[in-house]
């Protein structure tokens, strides 16, 4: 489960930089409709999985939305089809 989060991290990380070429390029407002805030919760959920405690009861319904997540970048050659929910 590590490595999913750690993938998800970086897939946002990634998308973080490419909305930021876009403000650049385009302007501000051609990000007003972007998944931005969208990314932000995701790296929220990842970050929180890291810091809970694997006995606290949340942490299987949180793996699972991960995994869930995750599927957005099963076209990425570094997604695992193990990471499937």
């Amino acid at each position: 489960m590590d490595d999913l989060v750690e993938f998800l991290v970086a897939r946002v990380m990634d998308d973080n930089h490419a909305y930021a070429y876009v403000a650049g390029t385009l302007g501000g407002e051609a990000l007003l409709d972007s998944h931005l805030p969208m990314l932000d919760l995701i790296e929220q959920l990842a970050h929180d999985y890291k810091a809970m405690d694997p006995s606290d009861s949340r942490s299987a319904g949180l793996a699972f939305a991960l995994r869930v997540l995750g599927q957005s970048y099963a076209h990425h050659p570094a997604y695992q089809q193990e990471w499937r929910p």
